[in-house]
């Protein structure tokens, strides 16, 4: 997929590649951020890993966790082996802990990845705290220690991207380990560019006049404000609907898909009562 990316964002994704260092990428939701990611994992022909962050997520969903019904299936079959004298309980014990028995979640696939890797650690800021710091030894070393069979060390770097939405500040000790990006709502004539680059078919008056109404809308005290992602699904639906001039009617039959709450469309509305679509 295409990612127009400005000087900056080239910049500091060359700059984390080369230096071996993650990149926290912070700003409004939509802005595309996850898609930063899932674009260079492409380009470069990497896999791509990802871990979507949320409450209450811990180590057995982001690092790894012991395949418990493997083990107890072993551990009965030790019992049949003890009764033929074929085996002992501490045989048994070294071979449940081992990494036949290991399941790999999403942080110890990317440090275990032999081939280029791309770790996405998706909404970081929907964790708390202390999960944090299951984090941290791996964005320093990248590194794993798991107590049963030792440190786990990388094959290879990943390329990793944390994203954060800003809903709560990231501890100190996280953002010393990442080289730091912030991607907010794109220029006008930014925005236009990728509403033509990632729309099928529409045409250049269309896209001009989508991006002037969707920056008016953003001047609003809003509860949500339109995201790029949501322009492009703007876009793509009033091309659906084979519209290539949109009025204030059209506009305001369609805001729905452009926003999210019934209060910030009635108040977009009244916006484009108030001015004619697409106005300069």
């Amino acid at each position: 997929m295409k990612y127009l990316a400005d000087e900056g964002i080239a910049g500091v994704v060359y700059l984390a590649d080369r230096l071996g260092k993650p990149v926290l990428v912070e700003g409004p939701a939509g802005v595309g951020k996850t898609q930063l990611a899932k674009s260079v994992a492409e380009m470069a022909g990497s896999r791509l890993i990802r871990l979507q962050c949320y409450e209450g997520l811990d180590e057995s969903k982001a690092l790894y966790e012991w395949n418990y019904k493997k083990q107890l299936l072993r551990i009965q079959t030790q019992r049949v082996s003890e009764e033929a004298g074929a085996a002992t309980w501490a045989d048994v014990e070294e071979d449940i802990f081992s990494e036949p028995f290991l399941l790999t979640r999403p942080l110890l696939e990317a440090i275990k990845a032999d081939e280029p890797v791309v770790l996405l650690i998706d909404e970081v800021d929907r964790v708390e705290v202390e999960t944090e710091a299951l984090l941290l030894e791996i964005l320093s070393d990248f590194q794993v220690s798991i107590p049963e069979l030792g440190t786990v060390s990388a094959n290879q770097i990943p390329l990793v991207f944390l994203t954060s939405n800003n809903t709560r500040e990231l501890s100190e000790a996280l953002k010393r380990r990442c080289l730091f990006l912030h991607i907010d709502y794109p220029q006008l004539e930014r925005e236009k560019e990728i509403v033509l680059t990632r729309v099928p078919g529409i045409t250049e008056h269309l896209a001009d006049q989508i991006v002037r109404i969707v920056r008016s809308i953003r001047s609003l005290e809003l509860k949500k404000h339109p995201s790029v992602s949501e322009t492009l699904d703007w876009a793509r639906t009033l091309v659906l609907l084979g519209i290539e001039s949109i009025d204030a009617e059209q506009a305001k039959e369609t805001l729905h898909i452009l926003l999210k709450y019934q209060s910030d469309i009635a108040k977009a509305s009244k916006e484009l009562a108030a001015s004619p679509a697409g106005g300069r």
